[in-house]
C-alpha cells in the first residue's frame, strides 16, 4: 500500500491528495486536475498578492488597514481585532489573535483599492499567472478560492522555495509576527501562545492538523471545506488534500495520520 492511498478509505465523496519531496518530486492520488472550494487555503494566496504588492511598493505591511490601530501586518496574522465574521471589532489591535475571515474581506478590498485594479486581477496577475496555475480567485477573498490539487502543490512549492517574493519576505511571512498572542485555533481550541505569521499558520507545540512529525518550522493552513497544505522546510516537503466533506472529527484523526506517514516516508525517524 502506497502512504496516499489511505485517503481511499475516508468517509468523503472526493478527495486528492499529494506531496513534493524535498528533489521536486510529485507523488499524487485521485483527480489532480479537479477544481474544488479551497476554504480558508484561500488565504495564503491572499497573503502571497499582498506580499508582492509590498515589494512593488503598492502597499505597505505597516500602514492603516481595516479597524482603527489595525495594520495590513494585523490583518494578516488574525491580529487586527475583528472577529471571525463582521465588520465590529470585538478586541485591541495586536492584543489576542483572534482568527477572522473578515480580515482578509479587508485586504481584498484594500489591495484592489491601492492597485486600483480588481482584487481577482492582481491575483490573477501577481499570483497565478507567473506560477502558471489556474486558481479562481472569485467569492470570498478568504474562504471562496478555487483550485485543483496540481495547483495547490504549486502554491505550497512556491511557499518553500520562492519565485515570486524575495527570500527575505518568506522569511517574514513565515516568521512570529505579533509574538505571545493567546488564540483559538478553529475547530481545535485555545493555546497560548497560537503563532501566525503573514496569512499563515505556524506549527503548534501540540501537535494538530499537521501532525506530530512536522518540525517546529512547518506552517501553512486547513480549510473548513475539508482541505489542508503545509509545507515542512526543514524536511523540504509539501503536504496538500482537496476534499469535498466539510472539516469535522473525520479529519482531525484521517490527516495527522496522513501526515505523519508523508514524513515517516520521506525522511524516516531521523
Amino acid at each position: 500500500m502506497q502512504v496516499l492511498d489511505q485517503i481511499d478509505e475516508w468517509p468523503v465523496a472526493f478527495a486528492a491528495a499529494g506531496f513534493v519531496d524535498s528533489g521536486g518530486n510529485v507523488t499524487t492520488r485521485g483527480d489532480r486536475a479537479r477544481a474544488v472550494r479551497m476554504a480558508s487555503v484561500s488565504k495564503p494566496v491572499v497573503a502571497l498578492a499582498v506580499l508582492v504588492a509590498a515589494e512593488e511598493g503598492v502597499i505597505d505591511l505597516d500602514e492603516p488597514a481595516g479597524p482603527p490601530g489595525s495594520t495590513v501586518r494585523h490583518l494578516l496574522a488574525h491580529a487586527s481585532g475583528l472577529p471571525f465574521e463582521g465588520t465590529t471589532p470585538i478586541g485591541q489591535p495586536g492584543r489576542r489573535r483572534i482568527y477572522s475571515n473578515e480580515a482578509f474581506r479587508v485586504l481584498g478590498d484594500h489591495l484592489s483599492a491601492r492597485a486600483e485594479m480588481p482584487f481577482v486581477d492582481y491575483v490573477t496577475a501577481a499570483v497565478s499567472a507567473p506560477l502558471g496555475v489556474e486558481i479562481d480567485p472569485r467569492g470570498d477573498p478568504g474562504s471562496g478560492m478555487h483550485a485543483s490539487l496540481d495547483d495547490v502543490l504549486a502554491i505550497g512549492r512556491e511557499l518553500l522555495r520562492p519565485t515570486l517574493l524575495a527570500p527575505e519576505t518568506l522569511d517574514e511571512m513565515t516568521g512570529v509576527q505579533f509574538s505571545g498572542l493567546t488564540g483559538v485555533l478553529p475547530d481545535h481550541g485555545r493555546f497560548d501562545p497560537l503563532d501566525w505569521g503573514l496569512g499563515v499558520q505556524l506549527n503548534t507545540a501540540t501537535p494538530t492538523w499537521m501532525g506530530a512529525r512536522a518540525s517546529p518550522r512547518a506552517f501553512g493552513h486547513f480549510g473548513g471545506s475539508g482541505t489542508f497544505l503545509w509545507v515542512d522546510p526543514d524536511a523540504g516537503v509539501v503536504c496538500a488534500v482537496l476534499t469535498t466533506r466539510e472539516f469535522g472529527e473525520w479529519a482531525k484523526d484521517a490527516w495527522p495520520r496522513l501526515s505523519d506517514d508523508v514524513l515517516e516516508e520521506l525522511v524516516g525517524s531521523g
